[in-house]
């Protein structure tokens, strides 16, 4: 069995949502979990659940990163970190832009241009990339993050080129939405913003749970050796991309 092959996993965002929740089903199935994320009280709890080990880093500063990660063997990597921000490029800030484009993009190439090799050199490795819907069809707003998960999708694909003739799976989990925290966060973060989000975004909906989301990563690394599954678009039943607007003036 697969998870056979591999000893230790390396889950960024690991802190809350779907990350924390990865971290946590990996742990289960027997891999030494070392869990990055920034809030390092919601580390320590998920250490002390599940015996992940917990690495309070800010996965914009390369510098910390890569001291971070020297000396671990990675085998499975699973880039979830991820941000948001409400608006397109016409009302954007230029902080706005560069967290985006630091955390949801340039992080998760200079983290795996630190693990790769390795698993390179080991003939022995999974690429995990969460990116989203946004990366794949267009619609209003979040001009910012649509391109950066673009990025990751096209990231996903070319890993695979960069990585032929071993024995690298690379797996793009491509989900709809999802229940966690980040309308949340893009609406304030407070008490009285998540409620707010969870009756706006949530509330009678039936959308995608952190559970469907493990439960596909937990799949694509059960798969067969031999067996790559390249991507995973997971949406709700009642959610569907597209959808043509034409502007009449």
């Amino acid at each position: 069995m697969p998870f056979s092959d591999y000893s230790t996993a390396l889950v960024t965002g690991a802190s809350t949502g779907m990350g924390a929740a990865i971290a946590e089903r990996l742990a289960k199935r027997g891999l030494q979990v070392h869990a990055f994320a920034r809030n390092e009280d919601r580390l320590k709890e998920l250490a002390d659940r599940t015996g992940a080990i917990p690495h309070a880093v800010d996965l914009t500063d390369t510098a910390a990163l890569t001291a971070a990660v020297e000396g671990l063997q990675v085998d499975v990597l699973v880039n979830c970190a991820g941000v948001s921000r409400p608006g397109n490029i016409l009302d954007s800030s230029e902080d706005d832009i560069d967290e985006l484009v630091d955390v949801n993009l340039r992080s998760l190439l200079q983290l795996t241009r630190l693990v790769l090799p390795g698993m390179v050199e080991r003939d022995n490795g999974h690429v995990i990339n969460i990116s989203s819907i946004a990366g794949i069809y267009n619609f209003y707003g979040h001009t910012v993050y649509h391109a950066t998960k673009a990025a990751v999708h096209q990231i996903s694909r070319q890993l695979r080129n960069d990585t032929v003739g071993k024995r690298i799976r690379v797996t793009e989990i491509c989900p709809g939405r999802v229940e966690t925290e980040i309308f949340g966060r893009n609406m304030g973060g407070t008490p009285e913003a998540m409620e707010e989000a969870w009756q706006t975004y949530y509330e009678g909906y039936e959308s995608l749970t952190t559970d469907d989301i493990v439960n596909a990563v937990d799949y694509t690394v059960e798969t067969p050796r031999h067996v790559n599954v390249g991507m995973l678009e997971l949406m709700p039943t009642f959610q569907v991309p597209g959808g043509l607007t034409f502007n009449r003036r």
